[in-house]
């Protein structure tokens, strides 16, 4: 179910992202990491990307840590 903050695998391979980083949040990484190339490194100049990209993680941990209690209660309500 890709959405639009999923890069496609050939995407991610033709950039070499490692395995680790292919999550639901890879097509903001790929601008991202390009611009870091670009602007060699500098950490203002890429604010906005870096923004955009932690901001998708963050959503992602909070979307999961949801779905984690969620999960949890409903096997408390099993186990009553």
């Amino acid at each position: 179910m890709p959405s639009s903050t999923t890069a496609s695998q050939q995407e991610l391979k033709d950039s070499k992202t490692p395995l680790a980083w292919r999550d639901g949040c890879s097509a903001l990484l790929l601008p991202l990491n390009v611009c870091r190339k670009d602007k060699y490194y500098l950490p203002w100049e890429c604010e906005h990307e870096r923004h955009t990209y932690e901001k998708c993680q963050y959503d992602d941990y909070v979307r999961r840590m949801k779905q984690l209690s969620k999960l949890k209660l409903a096997q408390q309500e099993e186990a009553s």
